[in-house]
């Protein structure tokens, strides 16, 4: 069972639909005895990162989401990525949830339109489990004006529009996608898929 974390700022129905659609057995919850019974977590997230970091907060789910991070396959979404690293300077400086070590920053792409919204091409930098047999070239969708700042060894692929942006990020059983897997067609429903057999 995969737990979609229902914190009031999140993608969830078109999660949901994919999980569905992949035949992945999946609930939308902020219910904590579900979220620690999960098998896999998955965090979405649209919007701004203080409101985001406000409302998990307000939920009373950072701790456990911390503490269940620890055993389990995690997937951060979007802002949902975004949230597992140390902090943001979008609108001032928040804090993250600290699982993996980086700040959230301004894309910076100098005659290109921000947000970075639409579909761009993958380029793999460290393969892991979630990203498989992904291909350099492969197209994927995002919708974005912030990205991460993190380790090279962190960084499974990348995209480019202004300079490097970390789309998939790992360390152990956490990974991030900046871009929307749940909108990125076969590519992206693929990863899901790897998801949802991670042990």
């Amino acid at each position: 069972m995969i737990a979609i974390v229902d914190y009031g700022a999140g993608n969830l129905f078109s999660v949901k639909n994919a999980l569905d659609y992949l035949m992945l057995p999946s609930v939308i919850t902020k219910e904590v005895s579900e979220i620690r019974s999960a098998d896999k977590l998955i965090l979405p997230g649209v919007g701004a990162f203080p409101d985001a970091m406000e409302m998990l907060d307000r939920s009373g789910l950072r701790d456990v989401l911390l503490e269940e991070a620890e055993k389990k396959p995690f997937l951060g979404i979007c802002l949902g990525m975004q949230m597992l690293f140390d902090r943001s300077f979008e609108f001032g400086e928040t804090k993250g949830l600290g699982l993996l070590p980086g700040d959230v920053v301004p894309i910076e792409a100098p005659g290109q339109k921000i947000p970075h919204m639409g579909w761009s091409p993958l380029y793999l930098k460290n393969r892991c489990e979630i990203a498989g047999d992904t291909e350099s070239g492969d197209m994927v969708y995002f919708v974005h004006s912030y990205k991460v700042v993190t380790e090279d060894p962190l960084i499974s692929m990348y995209t480019e529009y202004g300079g490097e942006i970390p789309a998939i990020v790992f360390r152990d059983k956490i990974y991030g996608t900046q871009f929307h897997p749940e909108k990125s067609g076969s590519v992206g429903l693929a990863m899901l898929k790897r998801f949802g057999g991670m042990k």
